[in-house]
Order: C-alpha cells, then structure tokens, then sequence
C-alpha cells in the first residue's frame, strides 16, 4: 500500500514544481515588459486651428466630446477655479468611471497642450497628455498623445487585458472624430435678420472694380479686397468703417456680376495707383439685413430681404447701392458663425 501511496505524492510535487515553473516564468516575462508605453492618434479636421485649439483647452468644453464621458454622461464633474490655460483642471467621479483629475501643465497657444491625468479610483496611476495641432492643405491636423510609466501590476494587468494603446486608442480615435463632429456643428450655425428700413450715411471710399462669372465671384473678392484694404493701410489712410462689396449687376440668366471691392475712407483720397479708384456713396435710404454666420449663408440673407421688400410695401430702387459690408475680420474671428455681414439694398 504504501508502494502505491508514492505515486499521488510524486504527482502532486510535479504538478507544484511545474506551476512554480509558469509563475516564475510569468514573473519575469512581466517584468520585462517596457517600462514605459507611448501612443498617439491624429485626424485632420476641416477647421481653423486657433478655433480646435479653444476647444480643447478648456475643460468646460470637454463633456461635448470625451469619449469617457460619454459612457458615464450622468458622472459627476467639478471644475477648478480655471479650467482653460496652464493650471486649468477638473475632476471626475463616476461609478464607470472612477475617480480622477486632470490638470493642464503647459500651453504653447494654437500649437501644444501638455497635461497631466491622474486616476485615483479603482487604482491609482498617473500619466502625460499632449495635444499638438499642425497646418496642412487638407485642414488642421490634431494629434492626441498619451504616456506613462508602467509598474509591476500595470505589467502584469496589460498581459492579460491588454496593452494601454490597445484598450485606449480606440477612445482617443472617438474623441477626435466628435470633437470633429461638434466643430462642423458650430461652424454650421447661423441666423438671419431683417432689421427693416434704415438710412445709410454713405461717404467717401476707395475701390477696384471688375465683372466675372458669378461662379467666379468668391476667388476674385479675395483677390481683390485685400488690395484695397493693403493700399489703405500702407497709405495711412483713416478708414471709416468696414470693408464692403457694391454690386452694380447681378446676371444669373448670364452667369455674370459686377461689382467694386470697397474700403471707406474719412475724407476724399486721391489715390496714386492706376487700379485704386476714389468713389463717393449719397445718403440713401435702405432695407438692411444682417446674417450672423458663415458667408455660405449669404445667398439666403439677401434672397430672404428681395422676399422681404415687396412684402412689406417696399420698392428697390434699381439705380441705388446694393451693399454686402463686413463687419468681421476672418482672421482675427476664427469661427464663422461669429461672423458679421451687413446687407444694405437702396429702397424708393
């Protein structure tokens, strides 16, 4: 019996031995797992990049697109005293998502954001964000990092869940594509206003003046206005208000349009170049309307007001100034459904 009690007893040390074996060959294959991980993801998005860069840099904004939120949207949410800039920060607590905090560390603007993130519960870790935003042809290119540091259990807890990329990126790649979603869907906005009779002061003003297709028309303004606006500004001449666009003919039968890119000026400039013109508008009375939003919209605003005139006892006066003024500068106001366009159409 006892000849026959040795083979369980042999058995059992084998079986021992053997798992001692795995968890010592497991220990040390965790153990020289990389120390630190590192991983990005980009996408180009289709808008200015001050505009992308606003966006994230304030974590107010954060709920509109993070991806962890969105799986917890009920998570509670506190905001420091600032929440954009070097020593913004917010924090979380939520029963997917735990506990944490995130801090902004370094700002370069339109260009970086370094921050830190700190989980508190269920675990405790800790590690680097950056956002970079790049110019290319195709839009704004923003690139969404992340690293850290991996201790023995984050090791051995990335063995078997997988790595930190694996089981983050995919969030980093949702982020961008609501953050693009969400910036499309400001852009987009816009309202129009018919704000009735009014008087136009007119005045002096400077302009070039040319006739293209109406398909044509957007690259020529662009073409042309800033020359105007160049003249007056290297001339240091006194400017009396925005920039505007005076359309002597509209032809849609024809496809074609006429028109002067304008800037107004105090008082009556004799210009010294054969393509600047010196002009002079009369006191005229007006229908105006005004479209908040991007220039898109501008077709609506002004068939909206030629709707508008008839309706409301109203005549054109088919000899007076038909005024597109803009009262917004694109560069400074990188979203446009900030921008201001003022219409003016003469009236009888």
């Amino acid at each position: 019996m006892l000849i026959f009690n040795t083979y369980p007893m042999k058995a059992f040390k084998y079986i021992v031995f053997l798992l001692l074996i795995i968890i010592i060959g497991l220990a040390i294959y965790i153990a020289v797992q990389p120390n630190e991980f590192d991983f990005s993801r980009s996408r180009v998005i289709k808008a200015p990049k001050s505009m992308l860069f606003s966006k994230v840099n304030n974590y107010k904004n954060w709920p509109s697109f993070s991806p962890w939120i969105e799986k917890e949207p009920s998570a509670t949410l506190t905001y420091g005293e600032t929440t954009s800039g070097v020593g913004g920060n917010y924090s979380w607590n939520g029963e997917i998502l735990g506990e944490g905090r995130m801090t902004t560390q370094a700002v370069e603007d339109n260009i970086s954001i370094s921050q830190n993130i700190q989980f508190i519960k269920p675990f405790e870790s800790e590690s680097d964000i950056s956002w970079t935003f790049e110019d290319t042809n195709e839009g704004t290119k923003v690139t969404w990092a992340m690293n850290g540091k991996q201790d023995f259990m984050t090791k051995m807890y990335t063995t078997f869940a997988g790595s930190i990329e694996e089981n983050t990126a995919p969030d980093f790649d949702r982020g961008l594509f609501k953050l693009d979603s969400i910036v499309q869907a400001d852009m987009k906005v816009y309202s129009i206003a018919i704000n009735g009779g009014t008087e136009h002061s007119g005045g002096f003003y400077i302009y070039n003046a040319t006739s293209c297709k109406i398909s044509d028309l957007a690259s020529k303004m662009q073409e042309m206005l800033p020359k105007v606006g160049n003249y007056a500004f290297s001339n240091n001449l006194k400017t009396a208000g925005a920039p505007f666009v005076n359309y002597h003919k509209w032809d849609e039968a024809n496809n074609a349009v006429m028109f002067s890119c304008c800037v107004p000026t105090v008082e009556k400039v004799i210009s010294s170049e054969p393509d600047i013109l010196t002009g002079q508008l009369k006191p005229f009375k007006a229908i105006k309307t005004t479209l908040k939003g991007d220039y898109n919209n501008l077709k609506e605003a002004w068939d909206s007001t030629m709707k508008y005139i008839p309706e409301n006892g109203f005549e054109i006066d088919e000899d007076g100034p038909m005024l597109e003024t803009y009262l917004t500068d694109p560069m400074s106001t990188p979203n446009p459904a900030n921008w201001i366009t003022e219409i003016y159409i003469a009236i009888k």
